[in-house]
């Protein structure tokens, strides 16, 4: 048996969005992407050969030109010929082949980093996950990914290419003529280190900037998609709008800032080509009047430039890329390292989400009707545990709680006593502020697969109904989701959908009546491998009847230990214990019985709930 322990801790620290990225952060998210560096020194061959081939043709063609002017034998320009049409073909394919190869390793990359950042989100503490917008989430897992995997194809590949290629032209001229060679270099380096130096300076603060804007954007946009209902209602819409607005304003602003230094480095690109051929011709005209080279090799020198600078031409949008990545990689690192940081409050990690286990559950055999394993009865147990949001006041103090399988315990209150803050902090989504949390439980699980939250808003994907349930245990059978389907009450639904279990829902669930979505949630509930379940609100848009088969339902969970909030009082009477919580303790608890004969308060709302559905 294995025992976890949580105690108070400080607010959780929301990763910081804006600051500066820490030396390192770029080299960690390229790590990360497990690049092949095989494969990354093939694709810089091939990308080298592809512009070689395009300044080899520039070479080929100025002299087959010149040469051709003076009229020789058509046999002294066959080779060359030959070699502007090798050279030109070359360069389409190789670069066809090269593109292949490097955007099969970004984007091979870009799914690694998208796996590992899933499962360092799902296996760490999730407090990390709750502080951050759903917007801003989905950017960090979409856009910020594919911002660090372009950093192959746009940074780090057209910089290796770019420097290859920069040394073997320049080697070549400089054997060619000397003078031109050594000017190509001095262009070379303008073009291709002091362009780019500017456009990442400028980059710098820009792209962090806006990374964070486009964020905000996505954020704004999904919050105002999602809940225009309740935002119109609330009449909040006017002020999302805004919000919005100063978002894009915020990104296009980013975008604006560092326009001036692109256009002084692409400007610098220019000017670096024109210098490289105005050298050529000033050294190499004298150079020919006076026999040193020949007249033909003076068209190679003053053309070949004109090519050479097709490398370097990318870098400064390069080292913008470098700068936009380190952004995406700093805000990606914060969420994991916020979830893969220790708990001050859970040294021992019991606040790792719940999480779905591959292999049969060891609470399934209930629901088919077979005896479960026998092992060690996990027990979840809290004293004088004090909750609330982080950095916000306490919502309940000083609860005393068990949960162990066979047990089922109701939690009631008015809305806004804590009740889901409760679930949350149970479920180690949420650190405690005070007392003690204690998980027991076979070693064979761990905290995420021994307890299950299923929460009032849970997610419906727009998928199958059998692939919803399988959110829970990725191994559900369709005969395993017709039990839970009919436990739950939706035997008789599924048997009316025209593809029974394929069906496929609206996204979010919107093809759903509101007791539909609550009855499939618990569906996937029962079929979760965790013999622990939270609850919230599972009766909730229920009928009478519904709601009380429900309770029945997860009373007949012998295997299970269940934890229900709920609004909802009458047909308590087949839990173990009800804990009525107010003024942010626990005002009374019991079997349903005792409180109705003792708690004047209790017995008076299960009267008022009586006479409503009268």
């Amino acid at each position: 048996m294995t025992t976890t322990a949580m105690t108070a801790s400080p607010e959780t620290a929301r990763p910081d969005d804006v600051a500066v990225p820490p030396r390192g952060t770029l080299r960690r998210a390229v790590a990360l992407l497990e690049v092949d560096r095989r494969r990354f020194a093939l694709a810089v061959a091939l990308g080298t050969l592809a512009l070689g081939c395009a300044v080899a043709l520039a070479a080929v063609s100025a002299w087959l030109i010149a040469r051709a002017s003076q009229m020789p034998p058509v046999l002294t320009l066959s080779v060359a010929t030959v070699g502007v049409r090798a050279f030109g073909i070359g360069r389409g394919v190789l670069r066809y082949v090269e593109r292949l190869v490097s955007h099969d390793l970004a984007l091979s990359g870009m799914t690694r980093l998208r796996t590992t950042l899933y499962e360092r989100l799902a296996d760490g503490r999730a407090g990390a996950v709750l502080s951050v917008r759903r917007g801003d989430l989905l950017a960090r897992v979409g856009a910020d990914v594919d911002d660090v995997g372009d950093l192959v194809v746009r940074g780090l590949l057209p910089a290796a290419v770019a420097a290859t290629l920069g040394v073997a032209t320049s080697a070549a001229m400089i054997l060619i003529w000397p003078p031109a060679g050594l000017a190509l270099v001095a262009c070379l380096l303008l073009a291709g280190v002091v362009a780019p130096w500017l456009a990442g300076r400028a980059a710098r603060k820009t792209e962090r900037l806006g990374a964070q804007a486009r964020a905000d954007v996505n954020a704004e946009a999904l919050g105002l998609l999602d809940d225009a209902g309740p935002l119109t209602v609330a009449g909040r819409v006017p002020a999302r709008l805004d919000a919005l607005r100063d978002a894009d304003r915020r990104a296009r602003g980013a975008v604006d800032a560092g326009a001036g230094a692109a256009a002084v480095a692409a400007g610098l690109g220019l000017l670096a080509t024109g210098l490289a051929v105005l050298a050529a011709l000033v050294t190499g005209v004298p150079a020919v009047g006076d026999g040193r080279l020949d007249p033909v090799l003076l068209a190679v020198v003053v053309l070949t430039p004109l090519a050479a600078f097709e490398a370097t031409s990318v870098l400064p949008q390069a080292a913008v890329q470098v700068h936009r990545s380190r952004a995406a990689a700093a805000r990606i690192l914060a969420l994991v390292d916020a979830a893969d940081a220790a708990d001050p409050a859970d040294p021992a990690g019991i606040a790792a989400p719940p999480a779905v286990a591959p292999g049969p559950s060891p609470t399934s055999a209930a629901l088919l009707g077979s005896p479960a394993d026998d092992g060690p009865t996990p027990h979840l147990a809290a004293r004088g545990l004090v909750v609330g949001w982080p950095g916000g006041p306490p919502l309940v103090s000083g609860l005393d709680l068990d949960l162990r399988p066979g047990r089922v315990v109701a939690v009631v209150g008015p809305s806004g006593t804590g009740k889901t803050t409760l679930l949350l902090t149970l479920a180690g989504l949420l650190p405690p502020q005070g007392g003690s949390l204690t998980l027991d439980t076979d070693p064979r699980l761990t905290p995420g697969t021994a307890v299950a939250l299923t929460a009032e808003d849970a997610h419906v994907f727009g998928t199958s109904v059998l692939e919803n349930l399988r959110v829970a245990r990725g191994d559900v059978r369709d005969d395993e989701a017709r039990d839970a389907l009919e436990l739950a009450g939706l035997g008789p639904w599924v048997a009316g959908l025209p593809d029974g279990l394929a069906t496929v829902l609206g996204p979010d669930g919107r093809t759903l009546s509101g007791g539909e979505r609550r009855r499939l949630l618990l569906a996937r509930a029962l079929v979760a491998p965790a013999p622990l379940l939270l609850l919230d609100e599972p009766t909730e848009h229920l009928d009478v009847t519904g709601a009380d088969a429900v309770l029945r339902t997860l009373r007949a969970q012998a295997d299970r230990g269940v934890l229900v909030v709920t609004h909802r009082l009458t047909g308590l009477e087949v839990v173990d214990e009800v804990l009525r919580l107010a003024d942010g303790h626990v005002a009374a608890r019991g079997t349903h019985a005792d409180l109705l004969a003792r708690d004047a308060d209790y017995r008076e709302a299960v009267w008022h709930e009586t006479e409503d559905r009268a």
